[in-house]
């Protein structure tokens, strides 16, 4: 059966008043599966050639931030957020921080683990 499911692209904005960014990660959503996850790859080489004064630690603490939330894991600063749709919500949401949100894009997939490991080789990797 195929699932039709959101995502959005993570992306690394180091200087906000820039603009510039590199994709770090991809949340995908299907409510009808059930599915919530986060997949990120970080690569901290190009990350500090795009960036040399980036706090490459602070970024992949705020990636495990995102998996915290995919979880439903809150407390020590991450929202208490019933279900999965809220925390994606919450997880798309536009911000202006050193990891920021695409905007949300859709599809559909048999699996969709697969498709977000197949979005994150796509889009970041």
């Amino acid at each position: 059966m195929s699932h039709p499911y959101q995502y959005v692209v993570l992306k690394c904005v180091p200087r906000v008043d820039r603009g510039e960014c590199l994709n770090v990660g991809v949340v995908l959503f299907s409510q009808s599966a059930g599915f919530l996850q986060a997949a990120c790859h970080v690569d901290a080489e190009r990350l500090r050639c795009f960036a040399p004064d980036l706090d490459i630690d602070a970024v992949i603490d705020s990636l495990a931030v995102v998996d915290d939330v995919c979880a439903g894991t809150d407390g020590g600063g991450r929202p208490r957020l019933a279900t999965p749709g809220k925390r994606f919500g919450w997880l798309s949401a536009p911000r202006s921080t050193v990891l920021q949100p695409s905007g949300v894009h859709g599809g559909t997939a048999e699996d969709p683990a697969a498709e977000l490991q197949a979005l994150l080789d796509r889009l970041v990797r």
